[in-house]
């Protein structure tokens, strides 16, 4: 597989040790906090079914996008069924062809162990996993489940990719074509399956008849978007009985949030320029408005009872001797309080993009 047709920067980043420390910190006190019974009781009446369903295990492939600041790092917002991990690892071996060695076996760990916690079975192993996205040929992330595939292969389990509609229940087991599916590797955007393609995984996550990961379970407990208003919130978070510790990390790393409902139409544009404004339920940056760049008409065409505002904290910049500058953000991927990987985007313009000449993923070197 030709690394060059990716968007990989030729360029690494460096990443100081201990703004990644603190990144890793705030890794493990959000699951901490997903999984505070307190928490849990406190979002329930805004979850949707879905993600009200209690389930043993939890979300392979979660990502947490940080900015770098002067006073450290910033959660700019965590994501399930982060996408790039491929890519990350083609920026320290490019002549990869598939995850091997160590990121291989962590990798691959991840779905076993969360397998293994679906079915309550320290040995349980699934005989065949399904990636499921979209028409996933036509994804720009394709050649990445396809590589994913190909671990699962490696393994000795069957994997296949498929569009969510091609699923079908038979005998009250969900299977693709003729083969049964033990386990789903969710890579759709409709994260709590309120879509019709994606009825049959939902009938079947509500059965607890597959396991289904990243879930709406996770999704709804630590990646809606929403979520940051709750972490920001110092009132909310008293409730949760967390130390003078881990309420001064949050404080450090969560930029206020708030619903864009909270303000008024004047206030919203007076302050603008100390916000970002996002979509409840967006993905891959779309709809995102920095708010230096609002203009009153585009203001006044987002909703305000699905809109956020995010107290805007400017990317870092990484200099090179050959080009322009870039814009910079850091993706940390984690199965529950595990660091499996870290990397870099590069990008010029609003929000992070995969179209800058020279930018894309990158290499980080920690210093």
């Amino acid at each position: 597989m030709n690394c060059c047709q990716f968007p990989l920067s030729p360029y690494s980043v460096e990443l100081p040790r201990k703004d990644f420390h603190l990144m890793v910190k705030l890794v493990h006190l959000l699951h901490k906090i997903s999984e505070n019974s307190a928490y849990q009781a406190l979002l329930e009446g805004s979850l949707p079914a879905a993600a009200k369903q209690k389930s043993s295990h939890h979300a392979v492939m979660m990502g947490y996008d940080f900015h770098l600041t002067e006073s450290g790092p910033k959660l700019i917002e965590v994501n399930t069924n982060a996408g790039g991990a491929w890519f990350a690892h083609l920026c320290a071996y490019p002549l990869a062809n598939h995850f091997a060695g160590r990121a291989g076996s962590r990798l691959l760990n991840t779905f076993l162990t969360d397998y293994a916690l679906f079915k309550q079975m320290a040995d349980a192993r699934p005989e065949c996993i399904v990636i499921v996205d979209a028409d996933p040929e036509t994804q720009f992330l394709y050649p990445e489940m396809q590589i994913f595939a190909a671990l699962f292969r490696q393994a000795g389990i069957k994997a296949m990719i498929a569009d969510p509609q091609k699923l079908r229940v038979k005998n009250s087991v969900l299977h693709l074509d003729d083969q049964r599916i033990d386990m789903i590797y969710n890579r759709h955007c409709d994260f709590y399956l309120q879509t019709p393609e994606m009825q049959t995984i939902k009938n079947a996550w509500m059965d607890a008849q597959v396991c289904l990961s990243p879930n709406p379970r996770s999704y709804g407990l630590l990646a809606d978007k929403r979520r940051m208003v709750f972490w920001s919130d110092r009132m909310q978070l008293n409730k949760l009985g967390l130390n003078g510790h881990e309420l001064e990390l949050l404080g450090k790393t969560i930029p206020q949030t708030l619903p864009l409902e909270s303000l008024t139409l004047e206030d919203a544009w007076r302050t603008r320029k100390q916000w970002v404004f996002k979509p409840n339920n967006g993905f891959a940056s779309r709809g995102v408005y920095v708010g230096s760049k609002l203009t009153t008409a585009k203001l006044a065409g987002l909703d305000p009872h699905n809109t956020l505002i995010q107290q805007w904290f400017p990317p870092s910049i990484s200099k090179y001797n050959d080009g322009l500058p870039f814009k910079t953000d850091f993706r940390l991927f984690a199965y529950r309080k595990q660091i499996i990987g870290v990397s870099a985007r590069l990008y010029q313009g609003q929000v992070t993009n995969m179209r800058t000449p020279n930018g894309g993923f990158a290499k980080v070197m920690m210093v």
